[in-house]
């Protein structure tokens, strides 16, 4: 006959409670690791670009247990039916195919010649409409008269037109004139300024904007003769003498006519349309086309990645994963 002893019981007792406990603290861990998961995949989704290294540490270590539990608990993304299957959102689906779609733009836009990259910027905001025309305008606008003729030369090679007779028959709206004549156009960017006809051509454009009620500014000839013309530094002082006539500067005039208000910042104050683009790429409800922007603006413009501590300050907590981090590579080097 065996017999159980009082000391037998104690030892039973206590495996049973460091089984229960074990069990607990497994369940305890699981449950941890499963919110620690969620917490991490859901920053990894989140701001512009995807967190690569966070989604291979835990998806590629998840089995499907445990892949379902994330599933469940992320109702953001995945939508359980009735019959309690996990069915990602189609939207999602589109969002997650962008991001990580954004990395390799990016790298794709940096590796190309600048000139053909403006040409190919150009060719596309031109056959996607006028709500892409100001990519047009900051190309033509923003950089130097040989490296708008490059661009030009380089669209000859790429599409066997020369950009002044695509943007002619591709564009039907008011914007067709002024966009031809900026393309086209090839600046003096000497120093000199001849102060007496900046000053009469800030009263052109003034009256030019007054009567916009009989012809719209951007139809104006003589508006578009003067900015697509004149060198910048004339420029600059035209825009000088309008504020000192009209009491406000030309763009406030401007705030209506948005491809014209464009013009005129990408000539005369270009920090001031790029700070404005990359704060429309970096607000919480920023569209799909703002977002890409950001990409064009920061590979593009060596001026303004060279102004100390504004780009990374501005992206640090919105961008992530490899495309955050190609990103803050070009400012650090400074170079197109």
């Amino acid at each position: 006959m065996t017999y159980v002893t009082f000391q037998d019981d104690i030892n039973i007792f206590l495996l049973c409670c460091i089984t229960h406990t074990l069990k607990f603290s497994t369940l305890h861990y699981r449950d941890h690791q499963r919110m620690a998961d969620l917490e991490a995949l859901i920053k990894a989704f989140s701001g512009i670009g995807v967190d690569e290294n966070s989604l291979i540490s835990i998806l590629a270590n998840s089995n499907h247990e445990h892949k379902k539990s994330l599933r469940k608990g992320y109702s953001k993304f995945f939508i359980e039916d009735e019959n309690g299957f996990e069915r990602l959102h189609q939207s999602t689906i589109k969002n997650l195919k962008l991001e990580f779609k954004r990395f390799r733009d990016a790298v794709v836009l940096s590796l190309l010649h600048p000139w053909e990259r403006d040409a190919r910027l150009i060719e596309k905001a031109m056959k996607k409409g006028p709500r892409h025309y100001s990519v047009i305008v900051e190309i033509a606008c923003t950089r130097s008269s040989n490296e708008l003729l490059g661009a030009r030369k380089a669209y000859h090679s790429l599409f066997d037109h020369s950009i002044e007779e695509d943007l002619a028959s591709h564009i039907k709206g008011s914007e067709r004139k002024l966009l031809v004549a900026l393309v086209s156009a090839y600046r003096y960017e000497g120093p000199k300024v001849n102060d007496d006809v900046a000053k009469s051509e800030a009263e052109i454009l003034s009256n030019a904007i007054k009567n916009a009620d009989k012809r719209k500014p951007i139809e104006d000839e003589d508006a578009i003769m003067i900015l697509s013309t004149r060198s910048k530094p004339h420029l600059q002082a035209v825009y000088e003498h309008y504020n000192k006539i009209c009491g406000k500067t030309i763009t406030e005039d401007l705030e209506a006519e948005g491809i014209l208000k464009d013009t005129v910042e990408c000539l005369c104050t270009p920090a001031t349309y790029f700070t404005r683009v990359l704060d429309a790429a970096l607000t919480v409800d920023a569209d799909e086309e703002s977002k890409k922007a950001l990409t064009r603006v920061i590979v593009t413009q060596k001026e303004l990645r060279e102004k100390e501590g504004y780009v990374p300050n501005k992206i640090q907590g919105i961008l992530t994963g490899s495309y955050k981090d190609f990103i803050l590579g070009l400012v650090a080097r400074g170079e197109n």
